[in-house]
């Protein structure tokens, strides 16, 4: 009997791997940087499933291309890198990674946020460089959580658990916009707002929602005069919810106090980027679940996606949209 085939778009943990190894074929890129897309377009013909990234563009070029398709499982809870119009026409069947990068993703957030209004890769170039000479009361200050009123946009998964990381910083009240109320908002201390209500009291605005048509640059000049000047502003979702030149202008003329940024657009950022040259801006390279088990429970949870759909049972992540 003909064993299926996977493609996989990035080298990946041994116990994914050895998981699909055993009843399917693999072939791989096999390069720490993303598959070049002359690379994807010439390995999908053929394949049974398809292992890839969030950086992996799965569009109408691709799908076509791919001529016995059946399964796409993306190592990522987002999927707005993937045609989902052309692959439901289709009728092929996507596995995705929920959950399991909530805990590392909520973690990096507040580590981000932290990093932010304390100024920590600030203070750290400067012990590092000279610029510190002695202790003085009012150098390196930056805002503080305790008594302050904390935004976030988006309240699924991962909001919700970043609100639950954030209370016991005596944080006075924390606010959420999202489509729909949360029951579990109640359990947390979070109130419901409207986005214009979250922007103008928030002392820290987080933004954790997925990327949509609707939330695509919703994050504009307009919104930015809404908040504090001494509002920070903090986005592990997708760079792309956010006006990245509106944002600029905003850091550089003081309409808000400053910025942490684990997702941008493009990715990575160009070193000559603006955003770079500020330092009331700290920008991570999107690794918001790089933590090693997590990172390893995502592969699993994808190859196991995979297996499922191709021997016809229920997959444990399908996205059904």
């Amino acid at each position: 009997m003909t064993r299926p085939s996977v493609y996989i778009t990035r080298k990946i943990n041994e116990e994914a791997l050895k998981l699909l190894s055993a009843t399917c074929d693999i072939t791989s890129w096999p390069g720490p940087d993303p598959v070049p897309r002359s690379e994807l377009l010439k390995n999908i013909p053929g394949k049974d499933a398809l292992f890839c990234m969030l950086t992996d563009k799965i569009d109408k070029e691709v799908l076509e291309k791919a001529d016995k398709l059946k399964v796409i499982s993306t190592m990522s809870v987002g999927y707005d890198h993937l045609e989902i119009p052309e692959i439901k026409k289709r009728q092929i069947k996507i596995g995705y990674t929920p959950d399991i990068l909530t805990d590392a993703t909520a973690e990096l957030t507040v580590a981000l946020l932290l990093a932010t209004s304390r100024r920590l890769l600030e203070a750290n170039a400067e012990a590092r460089t000279g610029g510190w000479k002695a202790w003085a009361p009012f150098w390196m200050c930056g805002p503080g959580l305790g008594g302050a009123t904390v935004g976030i946009v988006g309240f699924g998964r991962i909001g919700q658990e970043v609100a639950k990381r954030l209370k016991p910083f005596n944080t006075r009240q924390i606010l959420y916009h999202s489509r729909s109320a949360k029951k579990e908002a109640e359990e947390i201390g979070a109130r419901k707002v409207t986005l214009d209500e979250l922007l103008t009291q928030s002392d820290f605005v987080v933004v954790c929602c997925a990327l949509t048509p609707e939330t695509k640059g919703m994050f504009n000049e307009g919104a930015f005069k809404k908040m504090k000047k001494s509002a920070v502003f903090v986005n592990t979702s997708r760079g792309a919810v956010v006006d990245q030149d509106a944002l600029v202008r905003a850091l550089q003329s003081g309409e808000i106090w400053g910025a942490g940024l684990d997702v941008m657009t493009p990715e990575p950022l160009p070193l000559d980027d603006p955003l770079f040259g500020l330092k009331n801006c700290v920008i991570l390279p999107h690794i918001g679940s790089a933590c090693i088990e997590t990172r390893n429970q995502m592969a699993v949870l994808t190859a196991n996606n995979i297996l499922e759909a191709l021997r016809g049972g229920k997959m444990p992540a399908e996205l059904i949209l």
